[in-house]
């Protein structure tokens, strides 16, 4: 298991392609999506798979830092130019989410932007998420997720035979709501949706944004 958690990514194909999809991407709503996911951030955050670092201009000035945590190395190399225009403070550092190098209840949120869909090991990510946590911190999260329609989740189980294969090992079939309170987090709001393309869902349309509450102590 931690020579799985140390194993190097590389995804090169997806990562040269990545800013072509999030500029595609926002200008069909993502950018009101990461500024409503970012929106009760503050203090000290740690982001997990901050990939290019598309979420870093949405920080409200009530952050005080952020921490992004980017395993491929194409993709830090690209949040390292992100992180200078961002309006807070951004620290990028090589890492995994399955073993985030930030100590323990040293921050104030956790931030998973499209990223549990693409994680190897999502209960170890979020016992992480727990452990760096302050007592009451927070977990913001904006995610994929299996469609309730029968028939859209057909075609997302159909499509994810090879979707994780061309998307940097992301799935179209997770649910991350039950491993988050599984992780010991209340969840304290989730809006479902569906992130339309030119007013047509697609397998990869039903997302979630929402919040969700480490305990304030720890349990009896």
């Amino acid at each position: 298991m931690a020579a799985a958690r140390n194993k190097q990514i590389r995804h090169p194909l997806f990562a040269r392609v990545y800013p072509r999809i999030n500029a595609f991407a926002e200008a069909h709503g993502a950018l009101e999506h990461r500024r409503e996911l970012l929106a009760g951030a503050t203090g000290r955050i740690v982001e997990i798979g901050a990939g290019s670092g598309a979420t870093f201009r949405h920080y409200p000035p009530e952050v005080e830092q952020v921490i992004a945590i980017e395993p491929e190395p194409r993709l830090r190399a690209l949040a390292e130019r992100a992180a200078a225009d961002c309006p807070v403070p951004v620290e990028i550092r090589a890492g995994r989410a399955e073993a985030l190098p930030v100590p323990d209840a040293s921050v104030d949120g956790v931030v998973a932007s499209l990223v549990l869909c693409s994680i190897a090991d999502v209960p170890a990510t979020l016992a992480e998420a727990a452990r760096v946590l302050r007592p009451g911190g927070c977990l913001y999260f904006y995610e994929h997720i299996r469609s309730t329609r029968p028939a859209l989740a057909r075609r997302q189980r159909i499509v994810n035979v090879v979707w994780p294969l061309l998307g940097g090992g992301c799935n179209l079939t997770r649910n991350p709501e039950p491993a988050i309170s599984a992780a010991g987090f209340t969840i304290e709001r989730a809006r479902h949706f569906d992130f339309l393309i030119n007013s047509r869902t697609t397998p990869s349309s039903p997302c979630v944004i929402g919040v969700a509450r480490k305990a304030s102590s720890p349990a009896a």
